[in-house]
């Protein structure tokens, strides 16, 4: 697997095969996107954190260079905490390691590359799959924010994680 910067004319057709149900797509980006997604909503979405956060869109791709996932990551230069924002996997690909190994090689660029002390996520407690996924890499809960999203008729909570260079 390899990482590379997101091509919006080449990768937008995988990310959003990806995300075909309401609730995945809630899970995914809070609602921050329109359901079902847009080029022009994500692509708009994307430059804006870039300007504010100064996020990059990243993709993970299988050595033939078929997509299998993305994430957005900034780092604080205030504190040197990275930040790690809608990660998804192709979802024929969940739950076989493809996240892990992404995930994986996110934090080795993060750490080495951008020289961040520690990386954080935010993830809703209900998305039990995705929180394994982060707490099997190394990532620890910091903190629960009760209630604070609704989707449909359910409150979801969100936990901020994070896992620290020396942790690795």
């Amino acid at each position: 697997m390899r990482i590379r910067p997101y091509i919006p004319s080449k990768d937008y057709e995988y990310v959003s095969k990806w995300i075909d149900d309401e609730r995945t797509h809630a899970f995914w980006c809070a609602n921050l996107l329109p359901y079902p997604m847009t080029q022009k909503s994500f692509h708009d979405l994307l430059e804006k954190n870039a300007m504010d956060w100064t996020d990059s869109a990243y993709v993970a791709t299988e050595n033939s260079g078929q997509a299998v996932g993305f994430f957005c990551y900034s780092v604080n230069t205030a504190d040197n905490i990275g930040f790690f924002k809608f990660v998804i996997v192709d979802k024929t690909k969940r739950g076989k390691g493809y996240g892990k190994e992404m995930l994986n090689l996110a934090l080795q660029f993060a750490f080495q590359i951008t020289g961040a002390k520690a990386v954080q996520l935010n993830v809703f407690s209900e998305n039990v799959l995705a929180k394994q996924c982060y707490a099997k890499i190394g990532f620890v809960e910091r903190k629960i924010d009760k209630d604070v999203f609704t989707y449909k008729d359910e409150w979801w909570s969100r936990c901020n994680m994070i896992i620290s260079k020396q942790s690795l």
